[in-house]
């Protein structure tokens, strides 16, 4: 294993959703205290239900969110700490690839000056941001005959790849992906899994990738973090996990996956209930009002982490 490139401790943000006359009396709780270690070079997969907190951990981690609370270290430095200035030129190497790749456009400048602008912010000279602009765009697939079109006149892959040079262009060392293929199609969603792992390969770049649909995620992932209302309740290696997965939610998203053979036998897991609102998430294991091994224990007390075989997992049954 790699030494770390990113390290969190205790990430919360918590949303206020209903203010009282001098301040807020209701909060989400998006993301409530997690804690993760990227290394280098690494895919570290974020998986789960919608809405249980997965983009906003993401956002929160390049500070395009403001943490509530916790720690985020990059390289030895503690990003929630840092001024202005100092976040400004440390986002040179911390980039983000976004889910829509239309709305991420702006639909007024053309490809070049979209391109153009991360340069721009970090003050490379004009000089060489011509031949950075071709030689990224180039390797992301396209050409540089389509630098001085407009986001519209590209299809839903060709902007998604506009996206991910415009990550590129600084040469980053840590990319969050988030959900990067779910609004493409099945045959164009192989194309940029296979482009961000050629880039990946040829950069050294880390990914942490975002995604709910557990196919790609098997695909991509070194390792896996599994998301439930706001907490990591289960995380391990790719293989560890999907053999060998201990965490009651995480065995009903694996018994979800859909199989290639149809005469092939698998036992579907159905997790009765919705998703519990985060604004009031409920007492002990968040899990419990939907958990099949659900204990006493588990509606009065919060499960700890722990680790079975390298495998963290926070749950009762194992504690």
């Amino acid at each position: 294993m790699t030494k770390p490139i990113l390290e969190v401790k205790g990430l919360k943000k918590h949303f206020a959703a209903k203010s009282g006359w001098f301040q807020p009396t209701e909060y989400v709780q998006a993301v409530n205290g997690i804690n993760l270690t990227v290394h280098e070079g690494e895919t570290l997969s974020i998986v789960g239900e919608s809405g249980c907190g997965k983009s906003t951990t993401g956002r929160c981690l390049l500070r395009l969110l403001e943490p509530t609370s916790g720690e985020i270290w990059y390289r030895g430095k503690d990003l929630t700490k840092l001024a202005g200035k100092e976040m400004r030129a440390m986002r040179s190497q911390l980039q983000m690839v976004f889910q829509d790749p239309f709305a991420t456009l702006n639909p007024k400048l053309t490809i070049r000056r979209i391109l153009e602008e991360p340069l721009i912010a970090q003050k490379v000279p004009k000089t060489r941001r011509a031949a950075l602009i071709e030689e990224t765009i180039h390797i992301v697939g396209l050409n540089p005959s389509h630098l001085d079109r407009y986001p519209h006149q590209f299809s839903g892959g060709q902007r998604q790849r506009i996206g991910i040079a415009r990550a590129l262009m600084l040469r980053p060392q840590l990319i969050v992906a988030d959900e990067p293929v779910s609004a493409l199609d099945v045959s164009i969603q192989s194309q940029i899994l296979n482009l961000l792992q050629d880039l990946q390969e040829q950069f050294g770049m880390t990914y942490i990738f975002i995604s709910h649909d557990l196919g790609v995620v098997e695909h991509i992932s070194d390792r896996v973090a599994v998301m439930y209302l706001g907490e990591i309740v289960e995380l391990g290696s790719k293989a560890e996990l999907f053999q060998n997965p201990l965490h009651p939610y995480t065995k009903a998203l694996i018994s979800a996956i859909p199989i290639s053979d149809p005469d092939e036998q698998k036992e579907r897991i159905i997790l009765q209930g919705d998703l519990p609102s985060p604004a009031s998430p409920p007492k002990g294991c968040r899990f419990h009002p939907r958990c099949q091994s659900c204990m006493d224990i588990c509606r009065t007390e919060v499960p700890k982490e722990t680790y079975v075989l390298g495998q963290m997992v926070k749950c009762h049954l194992y504690s």
